[in-house]
């Protein structure tokens, strides 16, 4: 059991042990099915479908050929700072942050708002100085870009911190588990080293669950090393996906993507945190992520320990990824491409249509290496 947090002090944010429950993917698909319906729900047929078994799966999604090797997006080098002296501060302001957000998370909401819906609380600026103050500590020469604070520092330096200081703040304003603090350091433009701080558990009995990860260095959650799940079959996949505050056409396409999925896999759930989702597709709870419009604060972390963690990175077009881009499909590598059978050709449609696709948010004259 996992166990609450009451202290207020950086040193004392315990990490929960939470014990993995792990679930046999052997249920009896039959070869073949024919249906005149598209009502299919988690693999299993529905009404207007005809089949000769239990379970009626859609084939053409079902037959994954070898792992297709993708770009790695991870940073060959990290110049002069080491790799570990990088991840040290990471986790350290990733755990900063996470303190400010535990002392507020059972206190009431000061919330404005950005958006119509994109919210902001009080915690969310606060948290973001704390992880400030660390990285200046160690790091004052480093470029930095916050999801609150915007830009500081010297656009020169070939290392950019990307902070988000409260990755899934509705989450947080209402009490629900599924938001977290994440933190990525940059070289060059490519992922160097992250953490994230996961929030889980709900009120009465908040914890934490810290992910990690330096290039080249594995993924690790709480300190053991993690990997993504070896579940080949779409239909035995659990899939996560996530929405703008814009309903305008990637939304729309993207509704229609979730639509698609839940007909073929075991389901497609949208939690509000990216950070968080493409963590659990690096612990192996799930296959899959994918969205439009993501920041770099959103991404930098997450995209980092889901490749160390065995798993592939693409934009959703398919194409190399950086972090300056505007769509992600993050997946446990084995079903990437199957995925990219539906997802590719409905950006490209975005593209068509005239949709920009640009990298955006990063800083003027920033040297990056993709």
């Amino acid at each position: 059991m996992g166990r609450c947090l009451h202290s207020s002090t950086v040193s004392s944010l315990k990490i929960c042990q939470l014990p993995r429950i792990l679930v046999p993917y052997n249920l009896p698909f039959p070869k073949s099915c024919t249906t005149n319906s598209q009502l299919f729900q988690h693999g299993v047929c529905t009404s207007g479908a005809k089949t000769n078994g239990t379970f009626c799966i859609k084939v053409a999604l079902s037959e994954v050929g070898n792992k297709k090797e993708y770009t790695k997006i991870g940073a060959d080098s990290t110049g002069s700072i080491p790799s570990s002296e990088l991840l040290q501060v990471v986790e350290a302001a990733a755990k900063t942050g996470a303190q400010v957000v535990m002392d507020a998370v059972n206190k009431p909401r000061n919330v404005t708002y950005k958006g119509l819906t994109d919210l902001v609380t009080d915690t969310d600026k606060s948290s973001e100085v704390a992880i400030l103050e660390v990285v200046r500590k160690n790091f004052p020469d480093h470029l930095i870009l916050g999801e609150e604070g915007g830009i500081i520092g010297d656009s020169s330096s070939d290392y950019l911190w990307c902070i988000d200081p409260l990755d899934g703040t509705t989450n947080f304003a209402h009490g629900y588990p599924s938001f977290a603090v994440s933190v990525g350091v940059l070289y060059r433009g490519r992922p160097a080293a992250a953490a994230v701080v996961e929030f889980v558990g709900g009120p009465m009995c908040w914890n934490t669950r810290t992910f990690s990860a330096a290039a080249g260095k594995g993924a690790f959650a709480n300190g053991e090393k993690i990997h993504v799940s070896g579940t080949n079959k779409v239909e035995q996949s659990l899939l996560v996906t996530g929405f703008g505050y814009d309903h305008d056409d990637p939304w729309a396409t993207n509704m229609e993507l979730f639509k698609e999925f839940t007909d073929v896999s075991r389901g497609v759930r949208r939690l509000g945190a990216a950070a968080v989702d493409m963590c659990h597709v690096a612990l192996g709870i799930a296959e899959a992520y994918w969205e439009y419009r993501l920041k770099p604060w959103d991404m930098a972390a997450g995209v980092l320990i889901v490749e160390e963690a065995g798993g592939a990175v693409s934009c959703m077009d398919g194409g190399r990824f950086s972090v300056f881009d505007r769509s992600v499909l993050v997946s446990n590598g084995l079903l990437h491409a199957k995925l990219l059978e539906k997802i590719g050709p409905a950006t490209e449609n975005l593209k068509s249509k005239g949709i920009d696709f640009s990298v955006w948010f990063k800083p003027e004259n920033y040297h990056t290496e993709v």
